[in-house]
Formats: structure tokens, sequence, C-alpha cells
């Protein structure tokens, strides 16, 4: 399947410089691409496997009014950051660049120049969102509202990451600035247009010829194509980006999805004087590995920018994959409802193969999927200790124990052993089948059914129990156990590489490629073994607790500094307010209502006279601590009857950024009955 091209350019989606990286995003298209790259290096083919951090766009302004510091210092600290846990988790980019680098910004630039010599974009005089409080338009990221297809109210301009439709900013519903809180008016802007209507036919024609592509990336594409395509600005009213090389685009950058993209090409020129043979050769294959919200950017918009240029190759396959949850809930930056990759590396120092594993084994291919710390300990306990490691362990003590640690020969084999030994040497192209079309869940499967493989030969054959009798049979039911150790070494590196190195250490041999995979004398008769260690440990319930309590208290930390106070409510004239009869009053007796959960049941005297009044307090309030507590009353509002109670009365309280309550009330003793005003 591969061998139709001569050489394979695999891109990951350019994170944005804002923020770490979390699991979803490993899910979503990192791990995938680095399991499809290290699978073709080590068929020996080659590839070139290129990243690096997305640094324009509004998202990078508006963490750094956030943080309070530039967008240089936000994306030097972030794009450091996410390399840095990218290497540590052994993701395998042969570069991870940055789209602030001359070399970007320059092919950006010529880019753009190229399409608008060939007269490709259109100028359009347009009404844009305009922030009258902070003095400019509003990029997609600064305004937020209203979904129109999933009625989330905190959906960006460009994109609704609650159901994934890519959006117009005026497609919002009550939009507001992100920088003031106002809501915009529309003012009129000049930008170019990249002409995407006029295009339909070709994009239509090149979507067509890919009907091979997963379901749901096709299926989104069509969408598109059904609903007809319309010209989308290629420009911005931005002071951070590429700077549009028009003299007339003063205070202009290059749209983020205009730009970001062909961070892929540049990032390869920096890579190699060769880059032109990963991008422009029509022997090269072009795969964008993405989550399923960049799908629209890499198969429609980014492919019409390559075709509009016309030097360069279109993207092969896209195998975008659906977004990962978290313990139920929707993974969340702004709400800190993550598992990041940078804390994890800490945390389970050593361990990236087990969310290697995990994250492979339950990622969302076709749909969303869910994260749970305890799957994560149930696979770890389950299937790499139980399965994987048990195996190699077996294998390993038992060559130590009865032939020094030497690997034996293979030799008057049963039908059984053939049998064994046939079921083994197909699992190199099952196992590369999987990967080839994407199924990676399925490949890992695969993988571990050759661990069971050995598993059971050795269950079945039990060499303990006739070490004495018959040691040569013992000699070649080790030594074929060492056969599949040794496969398990080569077909685990693209998943678990961490634990390949390891296994091919135990087995001191050197590490080999794919292609020698599947055969019976990787281990050699006379081979001396190196010491039996544990590939895996048992994960126990303290250590998941521990990380289901810090993702608690990390959301509830994020969700008091992110508090937003409500926006201040129509304005009343004095008349309005001097309706409210508001006193000073005290509980002289507080009892909880029975089969209700919040609500209290209090006597107050107001100094007029003695009421009750039933308030929902008791998840903050104990009724017998609050008795000779003096307390603000409206003691005009009209009686309201609450499970069976008549409540004449509110108390008025304050209410904190974590939704807790107060009471308010005077500084010093006031006697019961004084006015507030």
């Amino acid at each position: 399947m591969e061998d139709q091209f001569k050489r394979t350019t695999v891109t990951a989606a350019l994170p944005y410089a804002n923020g770490p990286v979390h699991i979803g995003h490993l899910a979503g298209c990192y791990l995938p691409a680095d399991i499809y790259v290290r699978y073709l290096r080590s068929k020996g083919k080659d590839v070139k496997f290129i990243c690096g951090s997305d640094e324009h766009g509004a998202a990078i302004s508006i963490r750094a009014k956030k943080e309070g510091i530039t967008s240089q210092q936000v994306i030097d600290k972030y794009h450091k950051m996410m390399g840095d846990a990218f290497k540590d988790f052994g993701i395998s980019f042969d570069i991870y660049a940055r789209t602030s680098s001359p070399t970007h910004h320059a092919t950006a630039s010529e880019f753009f120049t190229n399409l608008y010599q060939k007269n490709i974009f259109t100028e359009e005089v347009t009404e844009q969102y305009f922030d009258e409080q902070a003095n400019q338009f509003l990029a997609d990221r600064y305004i937020v509202g209203t979904c129109p297809n999933c009625n989330n109210e905190n959906a960006y301009g460009d994109q609704c990451e609650n159901c994934g439709s890519t959006l117009n900013a005026t497609d919002l519903i009550n939009p507001h600035s992100t920088l003031s809180g106002a809501v915009p008016i529309l003012k009129t802007t000049k930008n170019w247009f990249l002409p995407l209507d006029k295009m339909q036919g070709d994009i239509d024609n090149y979507i067509n010829s890919h009907k091979d592509w997963k379901a749901n990336v096709f299926g989104q594409c069509k969408s598109w194509l059904n609903q007809g395509l319309q010209p989308r600005a290629m420009t911005r009213d931005l002071d951070w980006g590429v700077k549009v090389p028009l003299k007339e685009a003063e205070g202009k950058v290059l749209y983020v999805w205009f730009d970001a993209p062909i961070g892929y090409i540049s990032a390869t020129k920096e890579l190699t004087p060769d880059w032109e043979k990963y991008w422009i050769s029509k022997d090269t294959k072009l795969v964008h590995f993405i989550g399923k919200d960049n799908i629209v950017f890499h198969c429609i918009i980014f492919p019409a920018i390559l075709m509009a240029h016309g030097d360069y190759i279109l993207p092969e396959n896209v195998p975008a994959n659906e977004f990962l949850n978290l313990e139920g809930d929707k993974i969340s930056t702004s709400r800190n409802w993550a598992v990041w990759l940078h804390e994890y590396l800490q945390d389970f120092a050593g361990k990236q193969d087990i969310l290697r594993y995990v994250l492979c084994a339950n990622a969302p291919e076709t749909k969303d999927n869910d994260f749970t710390w305890k799957d994560f300990q149930a696979r770890n306990n389950n299937e790499l200790v139980a399965i994987f490691g048990n195996f190699i362990n077996r294998v390993m003590v038992l060559s130590h124990k009865y032939f020094d640690g030497k690997a034996g020969e293979i030799k008057d084999c049963t039908p059984y052993d053939l049998a064994v030994l046939a079921e083994m040497q197909a699992y190199p192209e099952k196992i590369a089948k999987s990967i080839e079309q994407y199924r990676f869940r399925e490949a890992l499967v695969e993988l571990m059914n050759l661990a069971r493989l050995g598993n059971k030969y050795l269950a079945d054959t039990e060499p303990w129990k006739i070490s004495k009798e018959e040691p040569q049979r013992v000699e070649t039911i080790l030594a074929i156990s060492l056969q599949i150790a040794a496969n398990l070494a080569i077909l685990s590196e693209p998943f678990l590489p961490f634990t390949s190195k390891s296994l091919f250490e135990q087995l001191n041999l050197a590490s080999s490629n794919w292609n020698t995979a599947g055969a019976s004398n990787l281990i050699p008769a006379g081979h001396q073994l190196g010491a039996a260690t544990l590939l895996f440990a048992k994960i126990e319930d303290e250590k998941m607790d521990a990380q289901l309590e810090k993702l608690k208290a990390s959301k509830k930390e994020n969700e008091q500094a992110n508090h937003q106070m409500e926006a201040q409510k129509p304005l009343i004239t004095f008349d309005d307010f001097s309706k409210n009869d508001m006193r000073v009053g005290t509980i002289i007796a507080a009892e909880r209502v029975p089969k209700t959960k919040n609500l209290l049941k209090m006597t107050i005297d107001t100094g007029i006279d003695q009421r009750t009044v039933v308030s929902g307090i008791a998840a903050y309030y104990e009724p017998e601590n609050i008795i000779g507590q003096q307390v603000t009353i409206l003691v005009n509002l009209a009686p309201r009857d609450i499970k069976g109670i008549t409540s004449e009365g509110m108390i008025l309280m304050a209410e904190n950024a974590d939704g807790s309550l107060a009471f308010i009330a005077p500084t010093k003793a006031i006697s019961n009955g004084g006015n507030v005003k």
C-alpha cells in the first residue's frame, strides 16, 4: 500500500503556543501520527515528521492579556513547554519549528504574494465587529456568543468547540467582546478573500477522489460542500501575526488559517535543503494528522490555497480523530479540566508508555471516547502487567533459571510448536495492515494478541513441570517463547518505544526493524540474555484517587480564578429604589426544612414584627449557629409559598466566586427595624 510512493510527509496539527499539551491533543493527532511515522521508519521508508508551534492568531494575544505578559513571552514560554513535553513523551518529530521564525514569515508572505499576483484574491469591504471600548476590530477569538447550531453560550467567532461547527463571527447570537465585555458594533473594513465559491468544482473533485477517507472526515467535507462554499477572508485586522505584504494593508496580518498550515512547509525548509522533494514531488505522499475541529481547514481551505498556488502536492489522507473526554466531561483548558502532559510526566516518571498504551487503546478514531483514571489503572494492571509484562517476565526468568540466561535451539518441533510459529509469523503483516489503514486501536489489539499467544503457549506447554524429565523439550519451548519476545520488541516500538528499548536491552539485542519481524531466528541459539527486569508495575488505588482529587481541586480553583461578575443590570430611578423597604433584623429561631437539602426556615425579629422567612442557605450555615445573627431583610416583598411554608420577606446575601453565600449584616449592633438606606 505504501510502496506506490517514494517518500511520505507526515504533519501533526500545529498546537497553539498559548497553553500546555493535554491528553486530548495527544489522542487526537500526535500519538497516532507518531505511531504511523515510527512504523514507516521501521520499514525503512523515507519519511519526514513535521510539526511546530502555531504562534500567531488572537489566541496568543488573549493569553498574553490574561497573564499580563507580551505575546512574545507567551510563545517563548509555551513553545518550550510543549516541545519538551512532546520529546519526553517520545513523540519523534524530525523538527518542531515555530511560525514566528523568519523562514516562516518569508514563506507565508511568498504564498500570499503568489496568489495576489495571480489575482486569486478578491478585495472586499465588509462589516466586521469592532469593540469601541478597546478601539479595535475583533478577530474571531476576541468574540464570544451563542452558537446558532447547538446553543452553546461560549462559542468563538470562528468555531464552536462544543459541537465542532465552523462559524463566522456574524453567525453568533448575542456576541460580546472578550476584551471589554462590551457588545461590539459593525464597522467597515477591507480584507482579501479566498473565493472558495469559485473553486468549489475543483475542491469537489478533489474530495470525491478520496472516498476512502475516514467516514467522519469525508462526511464533514461533503456537508460543507453541499451547503455551498463561501469566500473566506485571508487577512485580519490584528497587530500579531505575519504582516500582509501589501502597502495598502497597514495594520493587517494574515489569517491564522492561511499562515499556520504553511508552517508545515516552512518547517520542512528549516529541516532540509531537499524540502521540495517532500512538498512538490508527485511521488510523495502527504498525510495530515489532526483533530476533527480542524477538518475543514486541512481538507478544504489549505488544499484550496495549495491548488491556487499550483506547485504543491495535495494531502493524500487526513485521518482525523474525534474528541477525547475526561471523566465523563469535555476536556476544557479554560476550566482546567484536563490531564496535562508535562504534569503526567512528573507524576508518572518513566511511565510514558502506559499513557501511550491507554490513549491508543481508547483512541477516539470513529467517535468521541472517554478517558478515566480507573480505566487507565485497569488497562495497566490487567493488560500491560498481566499480559505483556507477565509473558516477558516468565520467559526471561525461566530462561535464567533453567539455562543460565542463554537462548536455546528450536528443534524437534511438535505440530503445536509449528502452529505457534506460523501464527507468530502472521502478526507483522496484520499489524502493518491496520497501521497503514490508520486503525491504530486495531493494530494495538493485534500486538497484545501476540503477547497473549506467548502466554497461552507457556501455559499450555508448562515447561516448569517437565524441566527435569524433558530438558530438551523445555529448551525448545523457551527458545520459541524468546522468538515471540523478540518479535514483540520490534512490533511494539511504534506504540511503546520505551518498553521496546527496555525489552531489547533485556534480550541483549540491538534494535531491529520491521522487515525482520515474524522470523523465528531473531535470537540465535547460545545467545546470552540480559538481566530480567519488570517492564510494568501495578498501579494502586491511592495513585488514582490522588489524580481524581487533583482534577477536582484544579477545576474548582480555576472556576474561582475565572469567575466573571454578573453584568450590571439596567439602570433604575431613585423612585424605583425607594420602593424597597430594607430593615435590619435578628434571627431568633432557625431550623432545616424537612425533605430539602438547602432550605432553612427562620423566624426574624424585624422590629416591626416577627415573621417567617425561608432561604436557601443551609449549605453554608447550620441553624443553631445563626441564632442571634443580625441580617438585612427586604420586608415589603410579597409573601411566597415555599414547600408549604409562607415566606414573608428575603434576606440579602452576597455571593462569592465559588458560589458560597454570606450574610449582608451591619458591622455594629443596630436596633431591629433600622432602615437600610
